[in-house]
């Protein structure tokens, strides 16, 4: 490795005091220093420091290539820091990192928690739903919040959803002089004067939470009665199969259960949804946010086959209705090989279509009829759903 132009330097509350003599030698060599007000000023870096631009972004640092920078960050800067955004920009050559313990490493520390059996989330710039899809009775989180009155609203939001008996560990500029530890219920949250930067560990109880297997209660979502219901839901999945990381198309998406879960099924997955209406697009992205999505999960206005020539490539894509020869054809091109479809029919006429199509292309054709116990009467009855023909192919 060359001589970088650019040092990345985790700093903690203890400010130079903690920091390395590497850290320490690169600050003083700095032309210019960039970092949050609160770290420019423990750093002492008085009219070499630059504030970070609001919103936040990384090209007043790329303008200095050729200089002596240096960029300030909480902790590791590669754990909800600014490092990953720099590094992406980046060769490998120009910059050098020199981390401090992260925040998460510092809580539990205090705490005596087995970090990797933690949830560790930062939530300073993303709403509490981020939770939704995490929390359980006996689950251990700890959160990066975004100022000192964010603890109290995330233990309002916490009761609301029937987490109140939780704990709630609020943990104040840890690692220097002003370090303060406090701790409450959810529901009996009483903690004033709490000071930022702020992090708050939780040790979840009350609420069962959410089940992780596909075919979640229908009621859980918003939808005006087009939805594809919980068991046609589950075996559905199973078709799509979905893996850690893979975009999803949702063509025709109704009410968004489908990219709802599965984004939910694996880590890092994403769902493209694409409806025509606008009242269910705008379902979607309600539940979306609902389940804490809104990052994985996004909402396309319009028909297709048109409205997916701009999307990214996709790893499976689901057609939930509305399935003609003429668009089926077109996604069919658009997929690239090793995709999965899976398409999903009511109607005789699409039932037809989907025999044509396990034809032509092979696959897996399957029906489900599926009944469900009602009174009748004095006693209980089968009440059986339309069939649902689905097929099911790799390309």
């Amino acid at each position: 490795m060359g001589d970088p132009w650019l040092t990345i330097i985790g700093l903690g509350e203890d400010g130079p005091a903690g920091l390395s003599e590497a850290s320490r030698t690169a600050l003083l060599r700095a032309d210019v220093v960039f970092g949050g007000a609160r770290h420019l000023a423990l750093a002492g870096v008085a009219d070499r420091g630059r504030d970070w631009p609001v919103p936040f972004r990384i090209d007043p640092v790329l303008a200095e290539r050729g200089r002596k920078v240096v960029v300030l960050a909480s902790g590791d800067p590669f754990w909800h820091g600014a490092g990953g955004s720099l590094a992406a920009h980046l060769d490998t050559d120009e910059w050098l990192c020199h981390p401090a313990p992260s925040t998460f490493s510092l809580v539990a520390a205090r705490l005596g928690w087995r970090l990797e059996e933690t949830l560790c989330l930062g939530l300073h710039a993303a709403p509490f739903e981020r939770l939704v899809p995490v929390l359980g009775r006996g689950v251990r989180v700890i959160c990066l919040l975004r100022d000192g009155d964010a603890p109290g609203a995330l233990a309002g939001w916490l009761t609301e959803r029937g987490f109140g008996p939780s704990r709630l560990i609020v943990l104040e500029a840890l690692g220097g002089p002003q370090e303060r530890v406090r701790t409450a219920s959810a529901e009996r949250f009483g903690l004033a004067g709490i000071a930022h930067p702020v992090a708050v560990a939780i040790e979840t109880a009350g609420a069962a939470g959410l089940p992780r297997a596909s075919g979640l209660p229908d009621d859980l979502f918003a939808h005006d009665g087009q939805i594809t219901k919980r068991p046609v839901r589950a075996l559905t999945l199973s078709a799509l199969a979905p893996r850690p990381g893979e975009v999803l198309w949702d063509l025709g998406a109704g009410s968004g259960s489908i990219s709802v879960e599965w984004c939910l099924a694996a880590v890092g997955a994403r769902a493209l949804a694409v409806e025509a209406r606008a009242d269910r697009a705008a379902n979607i992205r309600r539940n979306a946010g609902t389940f804490g999505l809104s990052h994985r999960l996004t909402v396309t206005e319009g028909g297709w086959p048109a409205a997916v020539r701009d999307l990214p490539a996709p790893d499976a894509v689901f057609i939930g209705g509305g399935a003609d020869s003429a668009g089926i054809e077109t996604i069919w091109g658009a997929m690239p090989v090793g995709a999965r479809l899976v398409v999903n029919a009511v109607t005789l006429e699409s039932e037809a279509l989907l025999a044509s199509c396990h034809g032509i292309r092979g696959g897996t054709l399957m029906r489900f009829e599926i009944a469900s116990a009602e009174p009748l009467g004095g006693r209980h009855g089968w009440r059986p759903a339309r069939p649902v023909v689905q097929w099911s192919v790799v390309k």
